[in-house]
């Protein structure tokens, strides 16, 4: 499959499968007459990648988190660190919107109470 036939078919954005052959990480991608052909391992990877991306991983974590994949199984710690930072990170995140969702929510009460200036 081509690199536009994959982006389209699993609504891959082009430029990520671009950054992926910039990695040189597709070593089972095979190009034929120009065209880079991607089979289901590259398909299974690249759905990682996005997920990565969704998760807030910079293009750096990424391309790093995936090379440490191909190196193997030695590499799972420090894949595991990189997924627990990013986690917690995230709930770091969420604690400050609920403080701050509870004082938007306060505002409005004061305002609602008639306390426009509190």
């Amino acid at each position: 499959m081509t690199i536009q036939e994959a982006s389209e078919r699993y609504r891959i954005p082009l430029h990520i499968l671009q950054e992926y052959e910039r990695w040189g990480l597709c070593r089972a991608v095979k190009d034929v007459m120009g065209t880079w052909q991607y089979d289901q391992t590259d398909i299974e990877r690249l759905s990682l990648i996005l997920t990565l991306h969704d998760v807030g991983f910079t293009p750096e974590e990424v391309e790093h988190s995936m090379r440490l994949l191909l190196v193997g199984d030695s590499t799972k710690e420090e894949r595991a660190r990189m997924l627990k930072e990013r986690r917690d990170g995230t709930l770091d995140e969420i604690h400050l919107r609920q403080q701050q969702l509870g004082r938007l929510d306060y505002l409005r009460y004061e305002l609602a109470q008639g306390h426009p200036g509190r």
